[in-house]
């Protein structure tokens, strides 16, 4: 049985009270796990430990915290305190996210994405052991540091998000789990077969990898304003936050994602809509009415070797329009 998640929403939140009460109508509508992304707002850290304190029963995790802003010493006494405010529910998501958000938001040398990863999660799986960290790599070298508190018992699993090829070869050979974003069902079957090379390089089963697929999800009962929401949210991601997205949807044949990027970055909003196809739209998204999102959601959960579908909302969607969705597709209204 497919899991069933949450990428909590994160643009323009009122408060963390609202995003800790999204999580607890996510339990309560049977979700997995809700995953929060930190991006330009709230910190993901302070936001995780409200709702861990006012959940029970859901994981969460991060999905995803960027491997540059917080040293990966941090990162696992993250992980550690929160695995212990959550009573276990805790799972790590990290990336190396992109030059715009490094670079440009955090002043830091973007370097090498894939090693600086790799790395970071060898250096978080030290620290969470409670032994002494010694570390000597190309990016980070490290020695002395240890908890001082009791290590966690189990260590929350460390999962790592990628979009290219080596990316999610280095998850299947490194990390607990994948997490993959803008990929179709046919897109995500392809990436598998990443994972499993990285798997086979690092000698483990591909099946000790949980991996998790990103869904874009909008059920109203006007459908048209979910498929516009959806529509805005493939365009902005594509055309407006570096390459990593328009090259993924051309490696899975998608040749519009090319006009959809070069039309937003020339400031014309409205081509870069129009090159989001409704083929496109439709292989990509659940989007529609209740009906409809959940038929479209289920094409991911019945594809081979996807542990759990994260169900994520346009970054345009109301608060009624993004707990109209997040019940239309809960677990709970389908038993």
């Amino acid at each position: 049985m497919t899991d069933r998640d949450v990428h909590l929403p994160v643009a323009a939140q009122p408060s963390v009270d609202s995003l800790a009460d999204y999580a607890g109508r996510a339990e309560d509508g049977g979700y997995d796990c809700v995953w929060l992304p930190e991006t330009w707002g709230r910190d993901a850290v302070t936001v995780l430990s409200t709702i861990a304190e006012r959940t029970d029963e859901v994981d969460l995790g991060t999905s995803i915290v960027n491997a540059y802003s917080r040293s990966p010493a941090l990162l696992g006494q993250t992980a550690a305190t929160l695995q212990e405010a959550s009573n276990g529910r805790f799972r790590l998501g990290i990336g190396p996210s992109g030059p715009v958000v490094i670079e440009n938001w955090h002043g830091l040398e973007y370097g090498n994405p894939l090693k600086r990863t790799r790395e970071t999660v060898e250096i978080v799986r030290q620290v969470l052991s409670g032994e002494p960290v010694d570390y000597d790599g190309d990016e980070f070298s490290l020695s002395g540091f240890r908890l001082r508190c009791g290590a966690p018992d189990p260590a929350p699993p460390v999962e790592v998000t990628g979009m290219g090829p080596k990316a999610v070869e280095l998850a299947g050979r490194f990390a607990d789990g994948w997490h993959g974003i803008m990929l179709t069902p046919d897109g995500v079957r392809d990436r598998l077969a990443d994972l499993e090379r990285g798997a086979g390089l690092g000698d483990r089963d591909p099946a000790d990898v949980a991996v998790t697929v990103g869904v874009t999800c909008c059920a109203l009962e006007d459908e048209e304003r979910a498929r516009e929401l959806a529509r805005q949210h493939v365009a902005f991601y594509v055309g407006g936050m570096g390459t990593f997205y328009r090259d993924a949807l051309e490696r899975q044949g998608y040749d519009e994602a090319e006009t959809i990027h070069d039309a937003w970055q020339e400031g014309d909003r409205e081509r870069a809509l129009e090159g989001v196809s409704d083929e496109l739209l439709d292989d990509l998204c659940a989007v529609g009415d209740s009906e409809t999102a959940r038929e479209r959601l289920e094409r991911f959960e019945t594809a081979d070797g996807i542990d759990a579908v994260a169900v994520s909302f346009p970054r345009g969607a109301e608060e009624s329009e993004i707990e109209a969705t997040m019940d239309a597709v809960a677990p709970a209204s389908e038993s």
